[in-house]
């Protein structure tokens, strides 16, 4: 990869977070973690979450996205 490439690779990952920021700050990603599949356990002392369905969905979208660049 040179320079340019790597640039542009930042720059959009940056773009995306800040998308990301925004999203969150509006309520936009209150449907994160509570889809069927998410697991969530709270014992006295002790918490633990597994957001499963919510990253199989990212996943979905992600890989349908990325194929509709490709082609």
């Amino acid at each position: 990869m040179n320079g340019m490439t790597v640039s542009n690779l930042l720059i959009g990952i940056g773009l995306l977070l800040v998308l990301a920021g925004v999203a969150y700050k509006y309520g936009l990603l209150d449907w994160f973690g509570h889809l069927p599949g998410d697991i969530r356990y709270e014992g006295d002392n002790f918490v633990f979450f597994a957001p499963f369905g919510s990253m199989i969905l990212i996943s979905v979208l992600l890989s349908l996205l990325f194929w509709l660049f490709n082609r």
